[in-house]
């Protein structure tokens, strides 16, 4: 049962709550109940007005995105069927003669907002965690039951657009205030009450753009509606159209279909009525949920983020942990954030360093992001005192007894973790866990300074922790179950996403990440323009270019970590990274830190690449081209992400991808680095890299696993990740 059907004083109440989904989503299931209550409703002439209401906390949280998937790779005509359906149901809404008012008693997202859209009114109630939009185009979708046509025909298309090609998410006196709904209500009683209320003082409404037949009395859309703010041809429409196309293109660099759709169904459909624009949006809601785009981002960034974030690897039979008092080593800025994350989570913090002041210094880190927060309105400034209470500043070992967890955030150094770990180790709690934040030691080595290595364990933060999403935990060769459970029950409480992978130099994330970097300094030892390096990089859909990532990373660092993988044996002086980091430590150019690196810092005016590269890098007479440079950055990722898997440091695909677009920008629109095989197709991908390999090295040689998957031809996506 997804649908309830009652009836008071002659208004028909329609209310969502489906038990067979945690949510109110629309499906195979609800669908078809929720159009029979209303032509129930229709049929009866005794009703007078119906109410779509819910009877869950939340309204309706939009589409079923399973049934997208199910006819993702299918006949595009299942897909049309979906959006058809859809919109053959509000249609009858709006043309039924009868008020339809939607009681939003809660979130109502996508196709959930577009009920609402086809209502005559909307009336919100006004509780702080709704959530009111269309958010369908972060999944790479547009909306497909008429929210293209809708919205701008309420608002005008200057506001509509931006809602729709950001996907923007608001609470409902925003949403009151952008015009997304009619009112608000304090409560459930008076948001029933108001309803009741819209429906007897407009007995026969009509849509904005609806007008009655005047033979038939029908109800039908208007060839001459006028938008608000002015039509498509109109100045108005000239400058968004031409401004907004090209900012996203500016924005996409063309790998999102989704936005650009969204904007040719705004475009052509107000220029036509209603009943036409929505056949408009069906043609494109079918191409773009077809894309390769759509289903990588639905797999990963929705269904598969939802199952990390829910702890998806977690050992199933160690009972529930919770980490009241955390103790972390070191308040830079690494130790300073963990900290902050974890108060913000009403976790009590010992935050240790060398002296008290320092000690404070990454309190008042804390202090600062408090501060901004209450400014920009995200946090209550009656909490404030209470969120730096949980935070003690301190030198003193002792303060750590009873930590269920500790994290050490000291610097890359051997003897000194082993040092911060045999000193803080025996305040744990019984059974407490140790973790180092490493980004790069392995996490085994490390362990070795332990006194109990099976509740030792990587916990891998990245920078700035308050806005990364994504944590790495690396499981040592003895790291025990109950370590794991109970890291992965921490991060959940700090509200990030969680991937696990087992123990290796770089783990998974370092690693990988590190291929992106080190192609960017090969293309440049290679005579490779550095502008068209940093732009094919771009272009590919990774959020900077390499050089500019390098200078983030510092190239000291880099110098550090490639000098003692050389000590270590694992490369050698000729590797690229080493040499080109070397050089630039011995010309003091250490990166953005230093204001020298790839790039000039000047005091005033914009960073610019250096332009003495030209003199240590000579270019090559002949530029290859954008799309071969692309394919070098993206394709060594991925291959680095296939050995990573074969050798057993990633655990599934879900971990290599999220981790690679939530770790370092990955471009989502492929599906992250492991899915990206299947995006190009894995005969595709393994020729390219052979080529890749015999023109440019080794590096790009593909594995004899993947010459035996294409030789049995066996799909990707079954063979590849679990």
């Amino acid at each position: 049962m997804a649908i309830h059907y009652t009836v008071d004083q002659n208004v028909a109440i329609i209310s969502w709550n489906m038990t067979s989904a945690p949510m109110n989503v629309l499906n195979d299931e609800s669908i078809p109940e929720f159009e029979a209550a209303l032509k129930r409703a229709y049929e009866d002439s005794a009703i007078k007005g119906i109410i779509i209401t819910s009877d869950k906390n939340e309204f309706v949280a939009g589409a079923d995105l399973k049934m997208i998937l199910r006819n993702n790779d299918k006949d595009p005509a299942g897909m049309l069927k979906v959006s058809s359906e859809l919109n053959r149901i509000f249609r009858a809404m709006e043309t039924s003669g009868k008020p339809i008012v939607a009681a939003i008693n809660g979130t109502a997202l996508g196709g959930g907002f577009e009920i609402c859209l086809a209502c005559h009114y909307r009336i919100a109630m006004d509780t702080p965690k709704s959530q009111i939009g269309l958010p369908e185009v972060t999944i790479g979708l547009l909306p497909g039951g008429g929210g293209t046509q809708r919205l701008p025909r309420i608002l005008g298309m200057e506001a509509a657009l931006p809602l729709l090609v950001e996907g923007k998410r608001l609470p409902p006196k925003e949403a009151l205030q952008a015009g997304l709904v009619n009112d608000l209500a304090a409560g459930r009683e008076e948001l029933l009450k108001k309803a009741k209320a819209w429906i007897a003082a407009n007995p026969s409404p009509l849509q904005p753009w609806d007008e009655r037949d005047r033979k038939t009395g029908q109800i039908v859309g208007k060839d001459n509606f006028k938008v608000p703010g002015g039509a498509v041809q109109s100045p108005t429409g000239v400058r968004v159209f031409s401004g907004g196309t090209a900012m996203l293109m500016d924005k996409t660099r063309g790998n999102y279909p989704a936005p650009l759709a969204i904007m040719s169904c705004v475009y052509e459909g107000l220029q036509v009525n209603i009943d036409r624009a929505l056949k408009i949006e069906g043609r494109y809601f079918v191409k773009v949920a077809t894309s390769k785009v759509a289903k990588n981002l639905i797999q990963t960034m929705f269904l598969g983020m939802n199952e990390a974030t829910k702890g998806a690897g977690r050992p199933k039979d160690v009972p529930p942990t919770e980490v009241k008092k955390l103790g972390i080593l070191g308040a830079g800025m690494m130790g300073s954030g963990i900290a902050y994350v974890s108060a913000l989570a009403g976790i009590q913090v010992v935050l240790k360093d060398v002296s008290v002041d320092a000690a404070e210094k990454g309190k008042d880190y804390s202090r600062t992001l408090l501060k901004k927060g209450v400014e920009h309105g995200k946090v209550d400034p009656f909490k404030v005192d209470g969120i730096l209470n949980l935070l003690r500043a301190t030198d003193q070992a002792e303060d750590l007894r009873g930590c269920d967890l500790i994290i050490e955030a000291v610097f890359e150094n051997r003897e000194l973790k082993a040092q911060v770990t045999k000193e803080a180790e025996p305040m744990l709690a019984e059974n407490g866990v140790f973790a180092s934040n490493t980004s790069t030691l392995p996490i085994t080595g490390l362990a070795q300074a332990s006194a109990k290595p099976d509740n030792f364990i990587g916990l891998h933060f990245f920078s700035p922790v308050d806005k990364m999403q994504l944590v790495e935990i690396i499981m040592g060769k003895q790291t025990a179950d109950y370590a794991l459970a109970l890291s992965m029950d921490y991060v959940k409480k700090i509200r990030k996403t969680p991937i696990v992978v087992n123990d290796s130099r770089g783990f998974y994330t370092s690693r990988v990440f590190g291929t992106y970097t080190a192609e960017g300094m090969a293309l440049l030892k290679d005579g490779v323009n550095p502008v068209l390096i940093e732009n094919a990089g771009r272009d590919a859909g990774m959020p900077v270019g390499p050089l500019a990532v390098t200078d983030e990373v510092a190239l000291d660092l880099v110098y550090k970590i490639s000098g003692q993988a050389v000590k270590d044996g694992v490369l050698t002086e000729e590797d690229t990274s080493y040499q080109v980091a070397k050089m630039f430590v011995d010309l003091g150019r250490l990166g953005k830190k230093a204001k020298a690196g790839f790039y000039e810092y000047p005091e005033a005016g914009k960073k610019h690449l250096w332009p003495g590269l030209s003199d240590l890098f000579p270019l090559r007479e002949q530029q290859p081209p954008i799309e071969e440079v692309k394919k070098r950055l993206l394709y060594r990722q991925a291959i680095e992400t296939v050995r990573c898997f074969e050798e057993g440091v990633i655990r599934t695909r879900l971990d290599a991808d999220l981790g690679s677009i939530l770790g370092w920008g990955f471009p989502p629109y492929t599906g992250g680095t492991l899915s990206f095989v299947e995006f190009v197709g894995i005969d595709t991908f393994v020729s390219e890299c052979d080529r890749l390999a015999d023109t440019y090295g080794e590096r790009f040689r593909p594995t004899e696993k993947l010459r035996q998957m294409v030789r049995a031809g066996v799909e990707t996506g079954q063979a590849i990740g679990s």
